[in-house]
């Protein structure tokens, strides 16, 4: 795609103002547009004609569709490569219809006042597994669209993001979508945005991403409501990182914002957080399916830069860059986070075999994923694996399916964990992620878990039942509030390990679908919390054990021994069930032995000689249980995913 202006000159980087300098190039440029064909044979650098926003939107509100829409108009995409959810270019986005990896597009768009503008999308992830990441971004932006589904009204999500990017200080557009649905309402709609987000909906815009009614005034709109990005050519390098990928062939390109100053290739460049150096050997713009090499980026300007960086952890999202001669002068643009993991489960190949392919998958999963971490783990149940970190349960199942499709592994995944904070008897606090490594109640003073803050938004029929959920979920109730007449909002304190399971599951069952939630962290709070342990024939079962709340810990050991019961096969003896905790045994259940009719071959003769097999049976059976093992299926250890069911 031909660029709005040509670059300077080659060499010609430095931090003085270039403005005023015109690049002209030897070839003719063409630009299509709904007028025919324009050329441009002469480009300056004008932030004034720049604008870079992004679309935030709940699942399902068409933030694909109108981003396909926009690059269609723009003309950005020739008609004959044109698809739908163009970029989303995962088969896992398209089947959940979510976005996992956001993508940045630079569209060139002939306004009505007849000048030229650069509009750059950078499209964000929108789940609460990858906050952190839809911050970066929206740091990247001066404007968003708010895009809110007509039909359906304020969803959770679509409050979360709207906050993050109010946080950020950006000019918000409010977007009614899908206006070509019977069920579409606008103006409830926007009175139900007003009142829940607090945005003013006067100069709303009304559209249909779908059939493309009301997309050429969101395009105008973009041009005339968003600020353009501040000219800071004279200053410094510093460009904020907000996405990377790893490619087999030039190694880590991350996607950045140039904040101030400009980056040329061949600059020698050094990564604030991480303390790395690299040469950047080629910037350039971002296109869906194509990156366009450009000789610099200037302040203002949205792009992609790669230097011959072999890990993903050395240029991590939110990261600076600045020039390396002047990197101890220069301050970061914003305080940089470690993604920390909240949600823990191993990973254990079916096939032993498998192992070493598993841990080379995992290590090529991380190099595009920074925030997957791992570490070897040794089962007695399910032999060796690992045991990873993950931002939230969507984050888990998106590395799961991954290995599983791209990898084509069979995996045994157990159940996900949260870390808890565990106050010793000398002072000191170690985190736990997994329940075999919970220290007895002799050397421990507390356990405290995380806490999430959780608003569920659903129709008000179905108040009453979610409410129920969330109190036997152990949540404390803070607020209810009417958004409309027909939907409400419930706010809840909850632990992360009751919402981390099936939650969500149980949740859209009681209301029908109807109902959207969304979380956030909160803090550690100390709790009465055990550990219970599972033990088969006498033996634990580390596989099975499971940090629960003493007052529920009866329920679910009952639960788990009723589910093994079912699950292990019957042996030639008895064996016992037993959940505990520490030496006491809370729940309790057996599984009958299986009798061989050591009488068949008796037809005849005296009684005595029945007696003496049966004796004998008993005597063996007394041997096998004392010194025989019970082989546990591997159905058995995933019992524990399924207990609230």
């Amino acid at each position: 795609m031909p660029a709005l202006w040509a670059v300077l000159a080659a060499g010609a980087c430095a931090y003085a103002p270039v403005a005023s300098r015109p690049y002209r190039s030897s070839r003719t440029r063409h630009q299509p547009t709904r007028g025919g064909d324009v050329r441009l044979t002469l480009g300056v650098y004008e932030p004034s004609r720049i604008r870079n926003f992004c679309i935030i939107a709940h699942i399902d509100h068409g933030k694909s569709t109108l981003a396909d829409r926009l690059l269609q108009m723009t003309k950005t995409v020739e008609e004959r490569e044109m698809k739908q959810q163009l970029l989303d270019n995962m088969d896992l986005e398209r089947e959940r219809g979510i976005t996992i990896k956001l993508q940045a597009a630079r569209m060139n768009y002939l306004a009505k006042d007849g000048e030229w503008y650069v509009l750059n999308l950078i499209d964000t992830p929108g789940h609460v597994d990858f906050t952190y990441e839809v911050s970066r971004s929206l740091a990247a932006c001066e404007g968003a669209l708010l895009v809110v589904d007509a039909s359906q009204g304020v969803e959770a999500q679509t409050i979360a993001n709207t906050y993050l990017a109010l946080a950020s200080d950006l000019e918000i557009i409010p977007v009614l979508n899908k206006i070509d649905l019977p069920g579409a309402d606008l103006d409830a709609t926007a009175q139900e945005v007003e009142s829940t987000i607090g945005l003013d909906c006067t100069d709303a815009l009304a559209c249909s991403a779908k059939t493309g009614v009301g997309v050429a005034e969101i395009l105008e709109a973009i041009v005339a409501r968003i600020p353009p990005p501040a000219a800071r050519l004279d200053e410094p390098l510093r460009a904020l990182i907000f996405d990377s990928y790893y490619d087999s062939y030039r190694g880590v390109v991350v996607f950045i914002r140039v904040v101030s100053g400009q980056i040329c290739a061949g600059d020698k460049v050094r990564f604030k957080a991480s303390g790395k150096a690299y040469e950047a050997l080629e910037v350039g713009t971002l296109t869906p399916g194509a990156e366009k090499p450009a000789e610099a980026l200037r302040a203002g300007e949205v792009g992609y830069m790669y230097g011959g960086i072999k890990s993903v952890s050395d240029a991590r999202v939110g990261d600076t860059i600045v020039l390396n001669k002047a990197h101890e002068e220069v301050e970061a643009l914003a305080d940089y986070m470690e993604p920390i993991p909240v949600v823990y489960c191993g990973l254990f190949p079916v096939e032993t075999t498998q192992y070493q392919l598993l841990r080379e998958s995992l290590e090529k999963l991380q190099l595009n994923d920074a925030a997957l971490s791992f570490e070897p783990e040794t089962s007695s149940a399910m032999g060796f694996g690992f045991r990873c970190g993950f931002l939230g349960l969507l984050h888990m199942e998106i590395v799961q399916e991954r290995l599983e499709r791209e990898y084509d592994l069979d995996l045994i995944v157990t159940a996900p964990t949260v870390v808890y904070k565990v106050q010793m008897n000398d002072g000191s606090e170690i985190d736990v992620d997994s329940p075999s490594k919970l220290v007895d109640s002799s050397e421990r003073v507390s356990v405290s878990e995380p806490y999430v803050a959780l608003e569920m938004f659903t129709p008000k029929e179905y108040s009453g039942t979610l409410m129920e959920l969330a109190q036997d979920r152990r949540g404390e109730y803070v607020d209810l509030k009417f958004l409309t007449e027909k939907r409400v909002s419930i706010k809840y304190e909850m632990p992360l390990a009751e919402v981390i399971t099936d939650f969500f599951d149980a949740m859209k069952s009681r209301s029908k679908g109807y109902a959207s939630m969304e979380y956030s962290m909160i803090g550690y709070r100390p709790n009465d919390l055990v550990r219970l342990d599972i033990l088969i024939n006498g033996e634990l079962a580390p596989p099975l054990a499971n940090i629960v709340h003493r007052d529920a810990a009866f329920t679910v050991g009952k639960a788990l021994t009723k589910k093994l019961k079912e699950l292990i096969p019957r042996q030639m003896f008895k064996v016992p069930l037993q959940a505990a905790i520490g030496q006491k045994i809370v729940a309790s259940s057996s599984i009958s032995p299986m009798r061989k009719d050591v009488l068949a071959k008796c037809y005849g003769g005296d009684v005595s000689r029945k007696k003496k097999l049966l004796q004998k049976q008993a005597k063996g059976k007394k041997r096998m249980k004392a010194i025989g093992r019970v082989n546990v299926p591997q159905e058995a250890f995933m019992a524990v995913l399924n207990l609230k069911e």
